[in-house]
């Protein structure tokens, strides 16, 4: 399989676009054709026998242990009574670092190590995260042979739990603290790819189009678990999980209609709505995974509609901090679940969207996190202190680099860790 850029006609193999990240004109890599996907064929498979369907149009399946890459599936709970019927919760946190980013991060890491071998080249990757990427990617990638990862991570703007698993000591990784928001943190990394100061260099965030693939196959699964389409509601930030619903619903998967639920950081909902809003830095908020003042996905999004409305397709919601706590505390009373507040914000965003709709399909909320990484806020919402799993219990050492917004200090780093990297000759 082969991609173009969204903002010109060259095409690349799937495993050069992965390595490139961005494409040299700036735009963004997407698939060069959708294939089609059968849902009833898939009917019965675990989830990690539908993703080694979806994702060997891309990687020669016997290369990947998908079984192993996704022993943890993704369970489903439906919720009932007081105004939560119809509604579906997809747990997409019970991965290695508890967010939906392990779905992303566990395909793309041995996929990269696949293309550099075979290239017979090392890289570099520089990712940019507002809270969960980042251990995703350190998680995945920390012994992937030929690859080195830096991440850069607003400082004092992720929750204390999320800040451990960043900045837990892995081999080959180097974790970075930003003076700064993750709009700075995200303009550091374009800006690190628009110089040629470090050959080799490739990124993990959704901007890489290998980490938005493998995010198909929940979209996929919720599908194969019902008996007509459905809608999905997607808590939304730099819309990288949004574009990967696409991906899917090109492919064949039966859905009507996404819901982009935002918190305060709004652009796309005010875009949905008919304005043209300027892009401004990002509020901090509760669900700060989706504090992002310029989405960059947005490209893709209007790439795929070529010239047709956006708001045909998705419907979008701002969602307040207030709200958010609110349907914490309402969903633990009526119905015992604990969310965190990313997924909350989803929920409010469905229950605004049935009332107002009338839709009567099913409507999926991804749950993005595990709440445990929010405990704190968790708690002051609920009463209730989540149960942590061993996986982020498990943590004891961490180490981390602070810096200013100044790309000069992004790139000193990037060059210290690009000597560490092996000799092929």
């Amino acid at each position: 399989m082969s991609c173009v850029s969204t903002r010109g006609d060259a095409t690349v193999a799937f495993g050069d676009a992965i390595l490139e990240g961005l494409a040299p004109d700036g735009g963004l890599y997407v698939p060069a054709k959708s294939i089609p996907f059968d849902v009833d064929a898939t009917a019965g498979a675990s989830y990690a026998g539908l993703a080694r369907t979806i994702l060997s149009r891309w990687v020669e399946p016997d290369l990947l242990d998908f079984e192993s890459l996704y022993s943890f599936g993704a369970p489903i709970v439906e919720l009932s009574g007081r105004g939560w019927t119809g509604i579906k919760i997809l747990e997409l946190f019970h991965g290695p670092t508890n967010s939906f980013k392990d779905y992303g991060a566990r395909f793309l890491g041995p996929a990269l190590g696949i293309a550099l071998e075979a290239r017979r080249r090392t890289g570099l990757v520089l990712v940019a995260t507002s809270g969960d990427t980042g251990s995703a990617v350190a998680d995945a990638m920390s012994d992937v042979p030929g690859l080195r990862v830096v991440l850069l991570f607003p400082h004092g703007k992720v929750s204390a739990v999320q800040e451990r698993q960043l900045t837990a000591r892995r081999p080959g990784v180097r974790a970075v603290a930003v003076e700064g928001t993750f709009d700075d943190c995200q303009r550091l990394v374009k800006e690190a790819f628009g110089t040629a100061a470090v050959p080799g260099l490739t990124s993990a965030n959704s901007i890489n189009i290998g980490r938005l693939l493998p995010q198909q196959v929940y979209y996929a699964w919720a599908a194969v678990h019902c008996d007509q389409p459905i809608d999905v509601v997607v808590p939304s930030g730099n819309l990288g999980n949004l574009a990967a619903g696409f991906l899917a619903r090109m492919s064949g998967v039966p859905i009507g209609r996404f819901v982009a639920a935002h918190n305060r950081n709004d652009w796309f909902v005010r875009y949905l709505r008919g304005d043209r809003p300027v892009a401004v830095g990002s509020v901090q908020t509760l669900s700060n995974a989706m504090d992002v003042g310029a989405p960059s996905n947005f490209e893709r999004l209007q790439y795929w509609c070529q010239g047709k409305a956006l708001a045909d397709l998705v419907t979008g919601y701002s969602i307040s901090d207030d709200e958010t706590c609110d349907v914490m505390r309402t969903l633990h009373q009526e119905t015992g679940y604990l969310a965190d507040p990313h997924t909350a914000v989803g929920l409010a965003a469905a229950r605004r969207f049935r009332k107002e709709s009338g839709s009567s399909l099913p409507t999926f909320v991804l749950a993005t996190a595990h709440p445990a990484k929010f405990q704190d806020i968790v708690e002051r919402a609920t009463g209730v202190s989540p149960a942590i799993p061993p996986s982020l219990s498990a943590i004891d050492q961490t180490d981390y680099r602070l810096i200013g917004a100044e790309l000069d200090s992004v790139l000193d780093i990037v060059r210290e860790e690009h000597a560490l990297l092996p000799s092929l000759d």
